[in-house]
C-alpha cells in the first residue's frame, strides 16, 4: 500500500473554521493586495492558461482531498480539476504545496490559479475568495465492526440500540450525536480518526461517527471494520452536508463560470462521477443535489 499522508482531522476541521478570520492581521491585507505577475487574472484567463498549457494549483497534502504520491498530484479535488481543466483545453496541473491556513492568501496573492484541496464552502471564506459549485458533500457514517453486529444505519437506529457512540474531540460530529438524542453518557471523546477504529475494534465504542469520506480512507487500514451507507445529519431540521469546491480568485469568475459548466457535466453523470473519484472514498453519495448552490452556501 501506498504510504499516505496520515490522515488529519484538525486539516478536515478547519474547512469549517472562519480562514477569512486570518486575512484581518494587520500586515496580511497589504501582503496579499499584489498579484503574482504570472497570474491568469481577469476575463482572459483561461486563454492565457489555454497558451501557456498548465494551470497552477494548490494543495495541502491532505489525503483523501490533495496530496502528492511520489511525483502524482493525486486526490479527490486534482483528479477532478484535472478533468475539468483538460477539457477546457489546460492540458496540465501545477501543483504548488502549501499549508492549510496559508491557501486563500496565497490565492490572492497569485501564487497560483485555484486552490484543489476540497475546502468547504463557508460564507467566510466566500468574502475572500470566490468558489465553484459544490463539487462533493460530506455525508456522515458509522464505522462498527465487520459485520455489524448492532446492525445501525444512522444516529436514530444507534439511539434506538442504546450503543456507544465514538466522535472526535471538538468536532462537529458530537452536536449531531446530541442533537439525534443520544444521552452523553453514551458518547465517548476520541483525540483523531485512529483511536476511534481503535475503539471499535477493542469494543470500547460500539461505532465510531465522521463522515463517509474519511470513515472509508480509514478503513483500508483497518480491515477488521466496516462502515455504513453515508445519511446526512440534521440539526434543528437543517441538513448538515458540508459541501467543498474549488476555489478561485476575486476576478477570475470567468474562469471560474467555464469551470462550472464541466463540473456540471461531472457531477450529473453518476457514473462518471464515481468512476473518477472512487479510489479516493467518493461514491454516490457524496454527489451535490442539483438545488444546492454555492450562492446560498455563501450567505449561510
Amino acid at each position: 500500500m501506498a504510504d499516505f499522508p496520515h490522515l488529519s482531522r484538525r486539516g478536515f476541521l478547519n474547512r469549517s473554521a472562519a480562514v477569512g478570520g486570518l486575512l484581518v492581521v494587520p500586515g496580511l491585507l497589504t501582503a496579499c493586495s499584489k498579484t503574482d505577475s504570472g497570474a491568469a487574472t481577469g476575463a482572459g484567463a483561461l486563454e492565457k492558461l489555454r497558451e501557456q498549457g498548465f494551470v497552477r494549483v494548490a494543495y495541502a497534502n491532505e489525503a483523501p482531498y490533495g496530496y502528492m504520491e511520489g511525483k502524482e498530484l493525486k486526490g479527490e479535488a486534482p483528479t477532478l480539476h484535472r478533468e475539468i481543466f483538460q477539457a477546457l483545453g489546460v492540458k496540465e496541473l501545477k501543483p504548488t504545496l502549501s499549508e492549510w491556513d496559508g491557501l486563500i492568501p496565497g490565492l490572492q496573492a497569485g501564487k497560483y490559479d485555484v486552490v484543489s484541496a476540497g475546502m468547504a464552502i463557508t460564507p467566510e471564506r466566500c468574502g475572500n475568495a470566490i468558489f465553484s459549485e459544490p463539487e462533493f458533500i460530506s455525508p456522515t457514517a458509522l464505522m462498527v465492526k465487520k459485520g455489524n453486529p448492532k446492525k445501525v444505519t444512522d444516529l436514530e437506529s444507534a439511539k434506538e440500540a442504546g450503543i456507544t457512540i465514538g466522535v472526535m474531540s471538538g468536532a462537529v460530529e458530537g452536536s449531531y450525536a446530541k442533537g439525534a438524542g443520544i444521552a452523553e453518557g453514551k458518547i465517548k471523546t476520541l483525540q483523531k480518526p485512529q483511536d476511534g477504529a481503535d475503539a471499535v475494534k477493542g469494543g470500547r465504542v460500539d461505532a465510531f461517527l465522521l463522515t463517509g469520506i474519511s470513515l472509508r480512507w480509514l478503513a483500508k487500514t483497518n480491515p477488521e471494520t466496516e462502515v455504513t451507507e453515508a445519511f446526512v445529519p440534521q440539526i434543528d431540521g437543517n441538513a448538515q452536508f458540508s459541501p467543498g469546491g474549488a476555489v478561485f480568485r476575486r476576478g477570475n469568475e470567468d474562469l471560474r463560470d467555464s469551470f462550472n459548466r464541466e463540473l456540471k457535466k461531472i457531477v450529473s453523470d453518476r457514473s462518471r462521477y464515481v468512476g473518477l473519484l472512487k479510489e479516493y472514498g467518493f461514491g454516490e453519495s457524496e454527489i451535490p443535489p442539483a438545488d444546492l448552490k454555492t450562492a446560498d452556501l455563501c450567505k449561510g
